[in-house]
Protein backbone atom coordinates (compact mmCIF):
# COMPACT_ATOMS: atom_id res chain seq x y z
CA UNK A 1 0.00 0.00 0.00
CA UNK A 2 1.32 3.45 -0.89
CA UNK A 3 2.38 5.77 1.92
CA UNK A 4 -0.40 8.27 1.21
CA UNK A 5 -3.01 5.54 1.37
CA UNK A 6 -1.49 4.14 4.55
CA UNK A 7 -1.53 7.53 6.18
CA UNK A 8 -5.09 8.23 5.07
CA UNK A 9 -6.26 4.86 6.33
CA UNK A 10 -4.57 5.38 9.67
CA UNK A 11 -5.98 8.87 10.10
CA UNK A 12 -9.46 7.60 9.25
CA UNK A 13 -9.05 4.74 11.71
CA UNK A 14 -7.81 7.14 14.36
CA UNK A 15 -10.68 9.52 13.76
CA UNK A 16 -13.19 6.69 13.91
CA UNK A 17 -11.62 5.42 17.11
CA UNK A 18 -11.78 8.85 18.66
CA UNK A 19 -15.45 8.92 17.88
CA UNK A 20 -15.98 5.48 19.40
CA UNK A 21 -13.95 6.40 22.44
CA UNK A 22 -15.82 9.64 22.93
CA UNK A 23 -18.33 8.22 25.38
CA UNK A 24 -15.60 6.58 27.41
CA UNK A 25 -13.57 9.78 27.41
CA UNK A 26 -16.57 11.66 28.71
CA UNK A 27 -16.45 9.49 31.80
CA UNK A 28 -12.67 9.55 32.15
CA UNK A 29 -9.97 12.18 32.36
CA UNK A 30 -7.39 9.72 31.06
CA UNK A 31 -6.87 8.04 27.71
CA UNK A 32 -4.21 6.13 25.81
CA UNK A 33 -3.71 6.17 22.06
CA UNK A 34 -2.39 2.79 20.95
CA UNK A 35 -1.06 2.13 17.45
CA UNK A 36 -0.94 -1.54 16.44
CA UNK A 37 -1.48 -4.02 13.61
CA UNK A 38 -3.54 -6.63 15.44
CA UNK A 39 -6.53 -6.63 13.11
CA UNK A 40 -7.23 -10.32 12.37
CA UNK A 41 -10.01 -12.05 14.30
CA UNK A 42 -7.86 -13.85 16.86
CA UNK A 43 -5.55 -10.87 17.33
CA UNK A 44 -8.37 -8.38 17.81
CA UNK A 45 -10.06 -10.65 20.34
CA UNK A 46 -6.85 -10.94 22.35
CA UNK A 47 -6.23 -7.20 22.31
CA UNK A 48 -9.75 -6.53 23.58
CA UNK A 49 -8.72 -8.03 26.92
CA UNK A 50 -6.23 -5.18 27.40
CA UNK A 51 -8.76 -2.58 26.32
CA UNK A 52 -11.30 -3.95 28.80
CA UNK A 53 -8.79 -4.00 31.64
CA UNK A 54 -7.82 -0.38 31.13
CA UNK A 55 -11.38 0.80 30.69
CA UNK A 56 -12.14 -0.90 33.99
CA UNK A 57 -9.48 1.33 35.52
CA UNK A 58 -11.04 4.45 34.01
CA UNK A 59 -8.60 4.80 31.12
CA UNK A 60 -10.19 5.30 27.70
CA UNK A 61 -8.63 3.37 24.84
CA UNK A 62 -8.20 5.18 21.53
CA UNK A 63 -7.55 2.54 18.89
CA UNK A 64 -5.20 3.29 15.97
CA UNK A 65 -5.10 0.04 13.95
CA UNK A 66 -3.07 -0.33 10.74
CA UNK A 67 -3.58 -3.68 9.01
CA UNK A 68 -0.61 -5.77 7.92
CA UNK A 69 0.72 -8.89 9.67
CA UNK A 70 4.38 -7.88 9.58
CA UNK A 71 3.80 -4.37 10.92
CA UNK A 72 5.47 -2.51 8.04
CA UNK A 73 2.42 -0.32 7.44
CA UNK A 74 2.10 0.54 11.13
CA UNK A 75 5.74 1.63 11.27
CA UNK A 76 5.20 3.92 8.26
CA UNK A 77 2.28 5.58 10.01
CA UNK A 78 4.23 5.81 13.28
CA UNK A 79 7.10 7.64 11.57
CA UNK A 80 4.70 10.18 10.12
CA UNK A 81 3.08 10.83 13.49
CA UNK A 82 6.34 11.22 15.39
CA UNK A 83 7.71 13.49 12.67
CA UNK A 84 4.58 15.60 12.96
CA UNK A 85 5.05 15.89 16.73
CA UNK A 86 2.00 13.74 17.47
CA UNK A 87 3.30 10.40 18.82
CA UNK A 88 0.81 7.88 20.21
CA UNK A 89 0.93 6.91 23.87
CA UNK A 90 2.26 3.54 22.81
CA UNK A 91 2.98 1.62 19.65
CA UNK A 92 3.23 -2.08 19.05
CA UNK A 93 6.80 -2.76 18.03
CA UNK A 94 9.22 -5.58 17.35
CA UNK A 95 12.85 -6.22 18.22
CA UNK A 96 15.46 -3.80 17.01
CA UNK A 97 12.81 -1.27 15.99
CA UNK A 98 12.51 -0.49 19.72
CA UNK A 99 16.23 0.18 19.97
CA UNK A 100 16.14 2.39 16.88
CA UNK A 101 13.40 4.57 18.36
CA UNK A 102 15.12 4.66 21.75
CA UNK A 103 18.31 5.94 20.10
CA UNK A 104 16.29 8.89 18.83
CA UNK A 105 15.44 9.86 22.41
CA UNK A 106 11.67 9.73 21.96
CA UNK A 107 10.75 6.82 24.27
CA UNK A 108 9.65 7.12 27.89
CA UNK A 109 11.48 5.72 30.94
CA UNK A 110 9.46 2.90 32.52
CA UNK A 111 11.89 1.98 35.32
CA UNK A 112 9.52 2.90 38.15
CA UNK A 113 6.69 0.83 36.69
CA UNK A 114 9.08 -2.05 36.04
CA UNK A 115 10.43 -2.00 39.59
CA UNK A 116 6.93 -2.01 41.06
CA UNK A 117 5.96 -4.96 38.86
CA UNK A 118 9.10 -7.03 39.33
CA UNK A 119 9.87 -7.11 35.61
CA UNK A 120 13.61 -7.75 35.97
CA UNK A 121 13.15 -11.03 37.81
CA UNK A 122 10.20 -12.33 35.78
CA UNK A 123 11.10 -11.52 32.17
CA UNK A 124 13.86 -13.54 30.42
CA UNK A 125 17.07 -11.70 29.64
CA UNK A 126 16.73 -12.54 25.94
CA UNK A 127 13.53 -10.48 25.93
CA UNK A 128 14.93 -7.67 28.09
CA UNK A 129 17.60 -7.13 25.44
CA UNK A 130 14.91 -5.49 23.33
CA UNK A 131 12.77 -3.95 26.09
CA UNK A 132 15.63 -1.93 27.59
CA UNK A 133 17.89 0.76 26.21
CA UNK A 134 21.05 1.68 28.11
CA UNK A 135 19.66 -0.02 31.20
CA UNK A 136 16.28 1.71 31.13
CA UNK A 137 12.97 -0.01 30.41
CA UNK A 138 11.36 1.69 27.42
CA UNK A 139 8.86 -0.97 26.33
CA UNK A 140 6.51 -3.47 27.93
CA UNK A 141 6.65 -6.93 26.32
CA UNK A 142 3.24 -8.51 25.89
CA UNK A 143 4.12 -12.06 24.97
CA UNK A 144 6.71 -14.49 23.71
CA UNK A 145 5.79 -15.87 20.33
CA UNK A 146 7.90 -18.64 18.93
CA UNK A 147 8.20 -19.04 15.19
CA UNK A 148 9.45 -22.62 14.85
CA UNK A 149 6.06 -24.37 14.83
CA UNK A 150 4.07 -26.40 12.36
CA UNK A 151 0.25 -26.45 12.50
CA UNK A 152 -1.54 -29.56 11.31
CA UNK A 153 -5.08 -30.44 10.26
CA UNK A 154 -5.68 -33.44 12.52
CA UNK A 155 -8.45 -35.02 10.43
CA UNK A 156 -6.17 -35.06 7.39
CA UNK A 157 -3.28 -36.56 9.34
CA UNK A 158 -5.61 -39.20 10.79
CA UNK A 159 -7.07 -40.03 7.38
CA UNK A 160 -3.60 -40.48 5.88
CA UNK A 161 -2.18 -42.34 8.88
CA UNK A 162 0.38 -39.63 9.64
CA UNK A 163 2.00 -38.91 13.00
CA UNK A 164 4.25 -36.14 14.27
CA UNK A 165 7.31 -35.78 12.01
CA UNK A 166 10.42 -35.76 14.17
CA UNK A 167 13.02 -34.61 11.64
CA UNK A 168 13.41 -33.13 8.17
CA UNK A 169 12.99 -36.46 6.39
CA UNK A 170 9.85 -37.16 8.40
CA UNK A 171 8.39 -33.78 7.41
CA UNK A 172 9.07 -34.39 3.72
CA UNK A 173 7.53 -37.85 3.91
CA UNK A 174 4.36 -36.37 5.46
CA UNK A 175 4.14 -33.58 2.88
CA UNK A 176 4.65 -36.10 0.07
CA UNK A 177 1.77 -38.22 1.33
CA UNK A 178 -0.57 -35.21 1.58
CA UNK A 179 0.38 -34.06 -1.91
CA UNK A 180 -0.16 -37.55 -3.31
CA UNK A 181 -3.68 -37.48 -1.82
CA UNK A 182 -4.49 -34.47 -4.00
CA UNK A 183 -4.41 -31.88 -1.23
CA UNK A 184 -2.27 -28.78 -0.80
CA UNK A 185 0.47 -30.03 1.49
CA UNK A 186 1.84 -26.69 2.69
CA UNK A 187 -0.37 -23.64 3.26
CA UNK A 188 1.70 -20.52 2.69
CA UNK A 189 1.36 -16.86 1.91
CA UNK A 190 3.89 -15.44 -0.54
CA UNK A 191 5.04 -12.41 1.43
CA UNK A 192 8.70 -11.82 2.34
CA UNK A 193 8.19 -12.06 6.09
CA UNK A 194 6.32 -15.36 5.67
CA UNK A 195 9.08 -16.77 3.46
CA UNK A 196 11.57 -15.70 6.13
CA UNK A 197 9.48 -17.35 8.85
CA UNK A 198 9.96 -20.68 7.11
CA UNK A 199 13.64 -19.84 6.61
CA UNK A 200 14.09 -19.39 10.41
CA UNK A 201 13.04 -22.97 11.03
CA UNK A 202 14.92 -24.47 8.11
CA UNK A 203 18.15 -22.79 9.25
CA UNK A 204 17.62 -24.11 12.77
CA UNK A 205 16.80 -27.69 11.80
CA UNK A 206 19.62 -27.83 9.24
CA UNK A 207 22.46 -26.35 11.28
CA UNK A 208 21.27 -26.37 14.89
CA UNK A 209 21.32 -23.51 17.42
CA UNK A 210 25.06 -22.79 17.14
CA UNK A 211 24.80 -22.39 13.37
CA UNK A 212 21.68 -20.26 13.76
CA UNK A 213 23.51 -18.01 16.22
CA UNK A 214 26.54 -17.64 13.94
CA UNK A 215 24.61 -17.04 10.72
CA UNK A 216 21.44 -15.19 11.72
CA UNK A 217 22.59 -13.23 14.78
CA UNK A 218 26.39 -12.93 14.55
CA UNK A 219 26.16 -12.63 10.74
CA UNK A 220 29.39 -14.56 10.37
CA UNK A 221 30.37 -14.56 6.65
CA UNK A 222 31.72 -18.09 6.79
CA UNK A 223 28.46 -19.42 8.19
CA UNK A 224 26.40 -17.40 5.73
CA UNK A 225 28.40 -18.73 2.79
CA UNK A 226 28.77 -22.31 4.04
CA UNK A 227 27.69 -25.63 2.58
CA UNK A 228 25.19 -25.80 5.43
CA UNK A 229 23.52 -22.63 4.15
CA UNK A 230 23.46 -24.10 0.65
CA UNK A 231 21.57 -27.07 2.10
CA UNK A 232 19.15 -24.61 3.73
CA UNK A 233 18.33 -23.11 0.33
CA UNK A 234 17.99 -26.57 -1.21
CA UNK A 235 15.44 -27.39 1.47
CA UNK A 236 13.59 -24.12 0.90
CA UNK A 237 13.33 -25.02 -2.78
CA UNK A 238 11.94 -28.42 -1.80
CA UNK A 239 9.26 -26.84 0.39
CA UNK A 240 8.24 -24.60 -2.51
CA UNK A 241 7.07 -27.71 -4.38
CA UNK A 242 4.34 -28.29 -1.79
CA UNK A 243 2.74 -24.83 -2.05
CA UNK A 244 -0.34 -24.16 -4.20
CA UNK A 245 -0.18 -21.93 -7.28
CA UNK A 246 -2.19 -19.09 -5.70
CA UNK A 247 0.09 -18.43 -2.73
CA UNK A 248 1.56 -15.13 -3.94
CA UNK A 249 0.48 -12.21 -1.76
CA UNK A 250 -1.77 -14.32 0.46
CA UNK A 251 -2.08 -13.06 4.04
CA UNK A 252 -0.89 -15.42 6.75
CA UNK A 253 -4.31 -15.84 8.37
CA UNK A 254 -5.81 -16.93 5.04
CA UNK A 255 -3.13 -19.62 4.85
CA UNK A 256 -4.11 -20.67 8.37
CA UNK A 257 -7.73 -20.83 7.22
CA UNK A 258 -6.69 -23.34 4.56
CA UNK A 259 -5.53 -25.70 7.31
CA UNK A 260 -8.59 -24.95 9.44
CA UNK A 261 -10.92 -25.75 6.52
CA UNK A 262 -9.12 -28.91 5.45
CA UNK A 263 -7.84 -27.41 2.20
CA UNK A 264 -4.22 -27.88 3.28
CA UNK A 265 -2.42 -30.17 5.68
CA UNK A 266 0.35 -28.11 7.27
CA UNK A 267 1.33 -24.49 7.89
CA UNK A 268 4.76 -23.35 9.07
CA UNK A 269 3.98 -20.27 11.13
CA UNK A 270 4.48 -18.64 14.50
CA UNK A 271 2.12 -19.47 17.32
CA UNK A 272 -0.16 -16.53 16.58
CA UNK A 273 -1.71 -19.01 14.12
CA UNK A 274 -3.26 -20.78 17.11
CA UNK A 275 -5.38 -17.71 17.77
CA UNK A 276 -7.02 -18.20 14.38
CA UNK A 277 -7.80 -21.84 15.12
CA UNK A 278 -9.33 -20.92 18.46
CA UNK A 279 -11.28 -18.03 16.97
CA UNK A 280 -12.75 -20.52 14.48
CA UNK A 281 -13.92 -22.72 17.36
CA UNK A 282 -11.24 -25.37 16.85
CA UNK A 283 -9.52 -27.20 19.70
CA UNK A 284 -5.93 -28.48 19.95
CA UNK A 285 -5.68 -32.25 19.96
CA UNK A 286 -9.18 -32.55 18.51
CA UNK A 287 -9.19 -30.41 15.38
CA UNK A 288 -5.57 -29.35 15.00
CA UNK A 289 -2.11 -30.32 16.21
CA UNK A 290 0.87 -28.16 17.16
CA UNK A 291 4.41 -29.46 16.76
CA UNK A 292 7.81 -27.88 16.96
CA UNK A 293 9.29 -27.65 13.49
CA UNK A 294 10.85 -31.09 13.07
CA UNK A 295 14.39 -31.18 14.38
CA UNK A 296 14.18 -27.99 16.47
CA UNK A 297 12.85 -29.27 19.81
CA UNK A 298 14.80 -27.70 22.68
CA UNK A 299 15.28 -24.42 20.84
CA UNK A 300 12.93 -21.49 20.38
CA UNK A 301 13.21 -18.79 17.75
CA UNK A 302 11.22 -16.00 19.31
CA UNK A 303 9.35 -12.88 18.43
CA UNK A 304 8.04 -10.74 21.25
CA UNK A 305 5.36 -8.15 20.66
CA UNK A 306 6.01 -5.12 22.80
CA UNK A 307 4.40 -1.77 23.38
CA UNK A 308 7.05 0.92 23.23
CA UNK A 309 6.01 3.95 25.24
CA UNK A 310 6.59 7.39 23.75
CA UNK A 311 7.35 10.53 25.69
CA UNK A 312 4.05 12.24 26.39
CA UNK A 313 2.96 15.31 28.30
CA UNK A 314 2.76 15.23 32.08
CA UNK A 315 -1.03 14.99 32.00
CA UNK A 316 -0.81 11.74 30.02
CA UNK A 317 1.93 10.01 32.00
CA UNK A 318 -0.35 8.46 34.62
CA UNK A 319 -2.49 6.77 31.95
CA UNK A 320 0.66 5.59 30.19
CA UNK A 321 1.99 4.07 33.42
CA UNK A 322 -1.32 2.28 33.94
CA UNK A 323 -1.06 0.86 30.42
CA UNK A 324 2.49 -0.40 31.02
CA UNK A 325 1.56 -1.91 34.40
CA UNK A 326 -1.54 -3.57 32.95
CA UNK A 327 0.49 -5.26 30.22
CA UNK A 328 2.74 -7.02 32.77
CA UNK A 329 -0.04 -7.86 35.21
CA UNK A 330 -0.02 -11.68 35.56
CA UNK A 331 -3.80 -11.92 35.19
CA UNK A 332 -3.67 -10.01 31.92
CA UNK A 333 -0.74 -12.11 30.74
CA UNK A 334 -2.94 -15.18 31.15
CA UNK A 335 -6.10 -13.73 29.62
CA UNK A 336 -4.26 -12.28 26.62
CA UNK A 337 -1.93 -15.14 25.79
CA UNK A 338 -4.51 -17.89 26.16
CA UNK A 339 -6.34 -16.18 23.29
CA UNK A 340 -3.37 -14.97 21.25
CA UNK A 341 -1.61 -18.34 21.15
CA UNK A 342 1.66 -17.10 22.62
CA UNK A 343 3.47 -17.76 25.88
CA UNK A 344 3.40 -15.15 28.66
CA UNK A 345 6.38 -12.82 28.75
CA UNK A 346 6.64 -13.47 32.49
CA UNK A 347 8.07 -16.84 33.50
CA UNK A 348 6.28 -16.66 36.87
CA UNK A 349 2.83 -17.03 35.30
CA UNK A 350 1.03 -20.34 35.86
CA UNK A 351 0.22 -22.51 32.83
CA UNK A 352 -2.96 -23.85 34.47
CA UNK A 353 -5.36 -21.92 32.20
CA UNK A 354 -3.52 -22.79 28.99
CA UNK A 355 -4.40 -25.53 26.53
CA UNK A 356 -1.99 -28.27 25.46
CA UNK A 357 -0.26 -26.08 22.87
CA UNK A 358 0.05 -23.24 25.38
CA UNK A 359 1.51 -25.48 28.05
CA UNK A 360 4.05 -26.76 25.53
CA UNK A 361 4.94 -23.21 24.51
CA UNK A 362 5.54 -22.16 28.13
CA UNK A 363 7.63 -25.24 28.89
CA UNK A 364 9.66 -24.84 25.70
CA UNK A 365 10.41 -21.17 26.42
CA UNK A 366 11.60 -21.99 29.95
CA UNK A 367 13.77 -24.83 28.67
CA UNK A 368 15.31 -22.67 25.95
CA UNK A 369 15.90 -19.74 28.34
CA UNK A 370 17.76 -22.04 30.73
CA UNK A 371 19.83 -23.65 27.94
CA UNK A 372 20.66 -20.40 26.18
CA UNK A 373 18.76 -21.48 23.07
CA UNK A 374 16.06 -18.80 23.25
CA UNK A 375 17.18 -17.07 20.05
CA UNK A 376 15.72 -14.11 18.21
CA UNK A 377 13.81 -14.72 14.99
CA UNK A 378 15.36 -13.23 11.88
CA UNK A 379 11.98 -13.05 10.17
CA UNK A 380 10.50 -10.95 12.95
CA UNK A 381 13.26 -8.47 13.64
CA UNK A 382 14.90 -10.12 16.63
CA UNK A 383 18.10 -11.47 15.07
CA UNK A 384 19.40 -8.55 13.00
CA UNK A 385 18.54 -4.91 12.48
CA UNK A 386 16.08 -3.86 9.82
CA UNK A 387 18.56 -3.12 7.02
CA UNK A 388 20.14 -6.57 7.30
CA UNK A 389 16.80 -8.29 7.82
CA UNK A 390 15.33 -6.68 4.71
CA UNK A 391 18.41 -7.55 2.64
CA UNK A 392 18.06 -11.17 3.73
CA UNK A 393 14.33 -11.07 2.97
CA UNK A 394 15.14 -10.17 -0.63
CA UNK A 395 17.48 -13.12 -1.08
CA UNK A 396 15.22 -15.62 0.68
CA UNK A 397 12.13 -14.62 -1.31
CA UNK A 398 14.00 -14.60 -4.61
CA UNK A 399 15.39 -18.04 -3.89
CA UNK A 400 12.00 -19.38 -2.79
CA UNK A 401 10.49 -18.16 -6.06
CA UNK A 402 13.21 -19.83 -8.11
CA UNK A 403 15.15 -16.72 -9.13
CA UNK A 404 18.37 -18.13 -7.64
CA UNK A 405 19.82 -21.60 -7.47
CA UNK A 406 20.83 -22.67 -3.95
CA UNK A 407 24.45 -21.93 -4.84
CA UNK A 408 23.59 -18.46 -6.12
CA UNK A 409 21.35 -17.74 -3.12
CA UNK A 410 24.15 -18.61 -0.71
CA UNK A 411 26.54 -16.24 -2.48
CA UNK A 412 23.90 -13.51 -2.69
CA UNK A 413 23.17 -13.85 1.03
CA UNK A 414 26.81 -13.13 1.93
CA UNK A 415 26.89 -10.13 -0.43
CA UNK A 416 23.54 -8.76 0.74
CA UNK A 417 24.41 -8.93 4.43
CA UNK A 418 27.82 -7.32 3.89
CA UNK A 419 26.21 -4.50 1.93
CA UNK A 420 23.55 -3.85 4.55
CA UNK A 421 25.83 -3.68 7.58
Amino acid sequence: MKFANLLTAALMASAASLGIAGSASAQSNEEVQVLHWWTSGGEAKALSTLKDKLQGEGVAWVDVPVAGGGGEGAMTVLRSRVTAGDPPTASQMLGFDIQDWAEQGVLANLNDVAAAGGWDAAIPEAIQKFSKYEGEWVAAPVNIHSTNWIWVNKAMFDELGLSEPKDWDGLIAALDKIKAAGKTALAHGGQPWQDATIFDSVVMTTGGPDFYQKSMIDLDPEALGSDTMKTVFERMAKLRTYVDDNFSGRDWNLATAMVINGEAGVQIMGDWAKGEFLNAGKQPGTDFLCYRFPGTQGTVTFNTDQFAMFQVGENAQDAQSKLAAAIEDPAFQVSFNTIKGSAPTRTDVSDEAFDACGKKAIADVKEAAEKGTLLGSLAHGHAARAAVKNAMYDVVTAAFNGDYTPEQATQELVTAVAGAQ
